[in-house]
């Protein structure tokens, strides 16, 4: 493929990748977070212990953490067309993003959360405690976290080229796999790896900035 073809290609493949990256984040996160907390609060050991919402919470996120995107993404195409109105393309592949990366987020917050030292915990109201002690402490390893859960995505979002999801993945895999342009593929393969170190880069800086054991 020429280059005048090929740089607008791929400018839109890392517009829709980005797109689909960040918004399936923020959505996933605004599932996780909540799940991640009831999680913490209902465990055997957690501050309002509640075994069979704990179980089933803990069952839920077990299953959807065991589906692959790609049969994930099979699946809840219903779902997908009666929220986006269509089954393909960058804004539909959202929700399979967010119904995939929300019980993995879930598990990275209460992993956070659960490392905090229980003897910063005082005597106080459950919302005090989750939002002026629990989310503060944890907070370099949240972020920590989200880095992760975002480079997953975008791994995620990539794959969701194989059945016309859009950005980059779907280029590698409509031109790079099925025309034989090898070009393409390794273009794009080579764009993924960048984005993927950029996202790593920034939240390792963001995260030892918060770190209280590092001088900055």
């Amino acid at each position: 493929m020429s280059m005048d073809k090929m740089i607008p290609l791929m400018l839109g493949g890392i517009k829709d990748t980005l797109y689909m990256t960040t918004v399936s984040t923020l959505f996933a996160y605004l599932l996780g977070l909540p799940l991640a907390i009831l999680l913490v609060l209902t465990a055997p050991s957690g501050l309002k212990p509640q075994k069979l919402v704990y179980r089933l919470l803990d069952t839920v996120v077990n299953i959807f953490r065991s589906i692959p995107f790609l049969i994930l993404m099979i699946l809840v195409i219903p779902v997908t067309r009666a929220i986006a109105g269509k089954a393909y393309g960058s804004t539909a592949t959202i929700v399979p993003l967010v119904i995939a990366a929300a019980p993995y987020v879930a598990r990275m917050i209460e992993s956070s959360l659960l490392e905090v030292d229980p003897g910063v915990i005082e005597a106080a109201n459950i919302p005090t405690i989750i939002f002026k002690v629990l989310i503060p402490e944890a907070k370099t390893s949240l972020i920590v976290g989200a880095t992760i859960s975002c480079g997953t995505i975008l791994g995620y979002s990539a794959m969701s080229g194989a059945i016309g999801g859009g950005g980059l993945g779907q280029i590698a895999i409509s031109y790079g796999y099925n025309r034989y342009q090898t070009d393409v593929l390794f273009v794009t393969v080579a764009l993924l790896i960048v984005l993927m170190q950029v996202i790593q880069i920034i939240g390792m800086k963001i995260s030892r900035k918060t770190d209280k054991r590092v001088r900055n």
